[in-house]
Order: C-alpha cells, then sequence, then structure tokens
C-alpha cells in the first residue's frame, strides 16, 4: 500500500478513502474468486464459455482473484505499426508481445490475427489468448473512421483463442451496421465457447462541444456500456471516465436529472461506478483502457487508473502502450505495479 499511496500522491486520500453513495457498493455485483459461480451461471452462457472465463481468471498474477490484467497490441493497425513499434522495434514481433504479456504475468494476451496466428502454436497452451476481430486501419486517404472485420470467429476457434474482441464506435454513423455484425459474431463466439470481449468507445466530431470532449463522459460512456451488454459482451472495456454531463450539454438524446444530482459526482470513483452500473451492476465485467504513453508519468497514471477501477468495481485493466512502448523490464514493471492495486487487500470496493 505505500508504493501505491507514493505513486497516487496528492490523490491518495481521496482515492483510497471515498465512499461511493449514488449508486452503493452493496448494490452491484463486484469481481471475486467466485464471479463465474456466482454471477457468470445464473446466464445463458454455455459451459464451455463459463470454463474459458475462468481460464482467464486462474492466469498470471492475478490468477484467484477475479480481476483481469489484459495486454492489447492492435495499435498497429489503429494506430500504424510505425506509430506504434517504433519507440521499441522489437515489437514488430508478435512473439515480443505474448513474451511481454507472459513476462508480466498478464492473465491474457490481445491481439490480431495474423500476429497472433504467426505465433499461436508455441503460445497458446502457454497464456490465453483473445483475437480482435475487426480495426479502424489508418491507411485509407482522406482518413475514414469505421471498423472493418478483417478475420472470423472460427479462425479464433481454431488458433486455440478463449475469447474474441471487436470494438464499436457508438454514436457513429456505421454504428448500426457494427452493431448487427459484433452481436452475430458474439453469437457466434458462444456458440464456439469463446468469451466476448467489446472495446464500447464512442465516436462523433459533435461529442466534443464547447471546448470539452463528451467521448468521455460518464453519461455517454455508461451507455455505451449499457449497449455493449445487451450484445452479451462479457467483458467491457471503456475509456475511463474524466467528465460527465454530454447528454445534458450537447442537447441530444435521453438522461434524468437523477443520474447527475444523486447517482454520480464529480468524485472519478463514482463516475467509474456508473460505468460499472450501466454494465448490469457489474454481470458484465468492466475493464478501463490504460490509454497511451506519455513517458515519465506512465506508472503513476496507470496505478491511479486501476485504484478507480478497483473501488468503483470494475474487474480489471487493459493497457497496451504505457506497457509495449518501453524496455521490456520496465513494461513488466508497470504492468506488475497495476496488479499489485488489484492484490492489494487494502484497496477495497468503495
Amino acid at each position: 500500500m505505500n508504493d501505491i499511496t507514493k505513486l497516487l500522491g496528492s490523490e491518495a486520500d481521496t482515492l483510497l478513502g471515498h465512499v461511493c453513495r449514488g449508486v452503493p457498493a452493496e448494490t452491484i455485483h463486484p469481481p471475486g474468486p467466485d464471479f463465474v459461480d456466482r454471477v457468470m451461471a445464473q446466464s445463458d452462457r454455455r459451459p464451455s464459455v463459463l470454463r474459458n472465463m475462468q481460464a482467464l481468471f486462474d492466469h498470471g498474477r492475478l490468477a484467484g482473484t477475479g480481476y483481469l490484467s489484459i495486454l492489447p497490441v492492435d495499435q498497429g493497425i489503429e494506430h500504424s505499426a510505425g506509430a506504434s513499434f517504433a519507440p521499441n522495434p522489437r515489437y514488430f514481433d508478435p512473439a515480443n508481445i505474448v513474451e511481454l504479456a507472459i513476462e508480466g504475468g498478464c492473465n491474457a494476451v490481445a491481439s490480431t490475427l495474423g500476429g497472433l496466428a504467426s505465433v499461436a502454436r508455441r503460445y497458446a497452451h502457454r497464456i490465453p489468448m483473445i483475437l480482435k476481430l475487426n480495426h479502424n486501419e489508418t491507411l485509407s486517404y482522406p482518413p475514414i473512421y469505421d471498423q472493418t472485420l478483417f478475420a472470423q470467429v472460427e479462425q479464433a476457434f481454431e488458433m486455440g483463442c478463449v475469447a474474441v474482441g471487436a470494438t464499436i464506435y457508438f454514436g457513429s454513423h456505421e454504428s448500426r451496421r457494427q452493431i448487427m455484425e459484433i452481436s452475430e459474431a458474439f453469437e457466434r463466439a458462444h456458440e464456439l465457447g469463446m468469451v466476448t470481449v467489446l472495446w464500447a468507445y464512442l465516436r462523433n466530431p459533435d461529442f466534443k462541444h464547447e471546448g470539452t470532449d463528451y467521448h468521455v463522459a460518464a453519461d455517454l460512456t455508461g451507455q455505451a456500456n449499457h449497449l455493449a451488454a445487451t450484445l452479451k459482451a462479457d467483458i467491457v472495456k471503456q475509456k475511463l471516465p474524466e467528465t460527465n454531463g454530454g447528454y445534458r450539454d450537447i442537447g441530444f438524446g435521453h438522461t434524468h436529472a437523477r443520474v447527475y444530482d444523486e447517482l454520480t459526482s464529480d468524485h472519478p470513483i463514482d463516475l467509474a461506478r456508473y460505468q460499472v452500473a450501466n454494465c448490469y451492476l457489474g454481470r458484465a465485467g468492466l475493464i478501463n483502457s490504460g490509454g497511451g504513453s506519455k513517458g515519465a508519468s506512465d506508472l503513476a497514471e496507470a496505478v491511479r487508473t486501476a485504484v478507480i477501477n478497483k473501488r468503483a468495481g470494475g474487474m480489471g485493466l487493459i493497457s497496451g502502450r504505457k506497457a509495449f512502448q518501453k524496455p521490456m523490464a520496465e513494461g513488466v514493471e508497470l504492468l506488475n505495479a497495476i496488479q499489485n492495486v488489484y492484490l492489494d487487500e487494502a484497496v477495497t470496493l468503495a
């Protein structure tokens, strides 16, 4: 706890001592060693899905806790290979990506069709793999912002993946098509016994309004989480909320005053708790993204995000660039620091 407190700095007291009042802890379904038995077994998921979810929970340094630490590396498509791997060229080789996940004690590694396929026979039995099915490629010019399927669910199954992942740009003009595609893909994945992970991101230029970026607003990301859970995502990946009031301030859609007056506050843990509430009060696990690498502040930022996620009732962190854009030893140190938050029993549910 001393290291965590030191890294949190001036925010330590407010982050470690906060109690959520709007959505109390006793109303949510928190992660834990019995999550599959206590929560998932009530659903219509096949036994093979439950087995693969348990496989995710039983791997790495967080094995047996019900929390997840996942290394995602699909940025070679999303941000270009040069932008992603030039800081550390060894990660042009997918084998080194998987090695980082193993050395870093992660529960799983998530990556692309080609990346995982190139090393699947070497690693599928050593660490759970998650195949990311779709991507926004950035070579098109002028640029477009859409998610295109790069892989089929059956390919993930054949290479031994325990889960598939996909992104939907909720709020975009293309979102209705993406919803249909991913609904079908997730149903097929469940039929084959695989876990489903949805990157429930927002994408609409009008969500940047009067100088505020509401792509990270608690109310809008919360609704994206609710749509993800509706699509039967077992795990929902979302950016940590930084603001609130997107519906109200942009002036669209439907909301309720109680969202802002009672269920949330300005406290970051309350904002993240609202994200958990929209994941069926935790029946779908919330994992927050680690964000891009900023250099020296990465370790402290990663620990801060982990503390907020854990205390809000989230299931873990999925952190990529902060880890793989560094020498491997530093990447392992950062991943372990994240995991230490979830291993520390003094960091409790708020």
